[in-house]
């Protein structure tokens, strides 16, 4: 036999739907044999909720109403104000302090994938295709402007003094004999942009481009060439990258990743992003689809200045033999299966007794080499 009677009402009740701002009367019924709170609302409709799900929230106001929820569900709220009521509903709802049930552990993981599969959706997919619709509008003045921010930072994060920026090399002989081979090289091309180039003095046998026709040599590997037509081969190539925009493109979705990351994890907006654009520039890996499109460039450039592409080729095998994968360039351009390809292509493209004109004199190739020297 219930201690209750099977229905009681509750009249000083407040309603508040969840979706609106309005307050609105409402009559409760308490049925305890039912196990049910029935809301009569002012337009005669009725909710019902089961007195087991239902559970209070705590009043941050005070202590002298009851404020209702249903477990499991939004912000709909019931508050009672009279204390008889009050005590009706405690003594009713066996749930009233019990809180809601965490999530099975399925379902947990279900949500962490789902969410993974989110953001990795929107690293790989989305950032992508927005970094490639940005760099064909970005003007050539904003494009420009992110290169030199760019190197400056590289710079600084290669100085190993940890004081000023790495020192770029500019000796006046050498710096001549440079500009022989930018010349020789942009008579034939048509860049969407100026070319900036520069030599970087550090012992790293790389090279690689910024956006806004910045064009980086290491001291390194001007040390390791034999020959002016291997700088060239290597200078073309990187051409090839900034008539494609590549650099721009890596830069826009590093950017675009990071700060992604930085959204879900805290703020990457300082040294982290920093770094992290110094590596992908740096080490920028390419497609298979955009790494033979700059190869192609460079051949047909090559060519049309009256040299050897073949120099690329002659230029790595030597490096591979002496060193291995160690070399940073190497390890970006071997880091497809089919660099023996492409080798063979760089050969391929070079005519039989292709013999070409001839670059620099003896001496403007020394004073390329020494273009990092300062006395």
């Amino acid at each position: 036999m219930s201690l209750f009677p099977p229905r009681t009402f509750v009249d000083r009740a407040i309603y508040h739907d969840g979706q609106t701002a309005a307050a609105r009367r409402i009559q409760v019924e308490v049925m305890p044999l039912e196990k049910l709170l029935v809301l009569h609302l002012d337009d005669g409709a009725k909710l019902t909720w089961p007195l087991d799900e239902v559970r209070q929230v705590p009043d941050l106001a005070g202590k002298d109403q009851l404020v209702l929820r249903r477990a499991g569900t939004g912000t709909e709220r019931i508050i009672v104000a009279n204390a008889t009521d009050i005590g009706l509903i405690r003594a009713t709802a066996p749930n009233l302090g019990r809180k809601d049930p965490v999530p099975q552990k399925g379902r947990i993981l279900r949500w962490a994938s789902a969410a993974v599969g989110a953001v990795a959706l929107i690293i790989f997919v989305l950032v992508p295709v927005m970094a490639d619709q940005l760099a064909r509008f970005l003007p050539p003045e904003g494009e420009k402007a992110l290169g030199d921010a760019t190197l400056l930072q590289i710079r600084r994060a290669l100085d190993e003094t940890g004081f000023s920026e790495l020192p770029i090399c500019d000796s006046r002989k050498g710096t001549y004999a440079l500009r022989q081979i930018e010349r020789r090289l942009a008579a034939n091309a048509d860049l969407p942009i100026d070319l900036t180039v520069h030599v970087l003095d550090h012992p790293m046998v790389n090279a690689f481009a910024l956006p806004g026709g910045h064009i980086v040599l290491f001291r390194g590997l001007i040390d390791e060439a034999e020959t002016p037509e291997e700088v060239a081969a290597v200078f073309a190539h990187e051409m090839g990258h900034v008539e494609a925009r590549d650099p721009t493109r890596i830069a826009l979705r590093s950017a675009g990743s990071i700060g992604v990351l930085g959204l879900l994890f805290g703020d990457f907006a300082g040294g982290a992003l920093v770094l992290f654009l110094t590596e992908r520039l740096i080490q920028a890996d390419y497609t298979r689809e955009a790494e033979a499109a700059a190869d192609a460039y460079a051949h047909s450039l090559l060519l049309a200045a009256d040299l050897p592409p073949h120099g690329i080729a002659t230029f790595f095998e030597r490096l591979q033999d002496s060193y291995g994968d160690e070399p940073a360039i190497l390890q970006h351009f071997l880091s497809h299966p089919e660099m023996g390809d492409r080798i063979a292509a760089a050969r391929a493209a070079t005519p039989a007794f292709f013999e070409g004109r001839q670059l620099l004199t003896e001496t403007e190739w020394q004073a390329l080499r020494a273009i990092c020297d300062r006395y």
